[in-house]
């Protein structure tokens, strides 16, 4: 696959303390960068050739998967380089999207350079279950794994991820209100750049030696649908060589 690279991560990285939890507003969510294009194209080949490596949806999650996008499509009304029609939309590099909403998820993952995962609380247990993904750009997880696991299960091979953080993280999915997003972010360093890493349970990630040279950064968005009360975990990803910076 073709080497896609932004010139750099619009908040502070590396060097600085990375942003944990903090609010967001819903104007600033959806993120247009300078790898539009080229990001897009990539998505809309592993849509087309590896649907089921980067898409799932559970029937249960169906409602929650058509409200989500009609949020973003009535975000996207506003926004500049986006033509929203009746069944189509024009993005910002003049492709035109159908709108489908009896595939909601393959509609959005054709829209912008967000991932979704979807997860809904399951009364039984009480953790929050993932339930729909399109996941065009996983970062050494793999999703068939993780569908339809609850969040203690999908953190599993996480040796930091005990009961105590687990806990701390339920507490967080309770506890989001639909007027009130969150986000945060990682980073790492990769030998590799490409933007589809999936990765098995059983393949550990091998840690890169010496300096590598590029950083991965994840901008991580939770908030809450008003409707079905599912919860939307978003991801939009930046790679940049180590050459640049990698400061916004």
């Amino acid at each position: 696959m073709e080497t896609i690279l932004q010139q750099g991560i619009p908040y502070p990285l590396p060097g600085a303390r990375l942003p944990g939890i903090a609010p967001l507003e819903i104007a600033d969510w959806l993120v247009t960068d300078e790898a539009f294009a080229a990001q897009m194209r990539l998505r809309a080949r592993l849509l087309a050739t590896r649907r089921e490596e980067v898409l799932r949806l559970a029937e249960s999650a169906r409602p929650a998967a058509g409200e989500l996008l009609e949020t973003v499509l009535g975000l996207l009304r506003g926004r500049a380089g986006y033509r929203v029609g009746t069944g189509e939309v024009v993005r910002p590099d003049g492709a035109r999207v159908p709108v489908d909403p009896a595939d909601p998820l393959a509609t959005l993952g054709n829209l912008v350079q967000e991932d979704f995962c979807l997860l809904q609380k399951d009364p039984a247990s009480g953790q929050h279950v993932l339930c729909g993904a399109v996941l065009c750009f996983p970062a050494g997880w793999s999703l068939a794994e993780k569908f339809g696991r609850p969040l203690t299960r999908i953190h599993a091979p996480v040796a930091e991820y005990d009961g105590q953080m687990a806990r701390r993280v339920q507490r967080l999915f309770d506890a989001i209100r639909p007027e009130q997003p969150l986000w945060r972010a990682n980073a790492l360093d990769y030998h590799d750049p490409s933007l589809f890493a999936p990765r098995r349970e059983a393949d550990p990630r091998q840690r890169p030696e010496g300096i590598a040279p590029y950083l991965r950064s994840e901008r991580q968005c939770l908030l809450r649908l008003p409707e079905s009360r599912a919860v939307v975990f978003s991801i939009h990803t930046w790679v940049v060589a180590r050459s640049v910076g990698g400061c916004g």
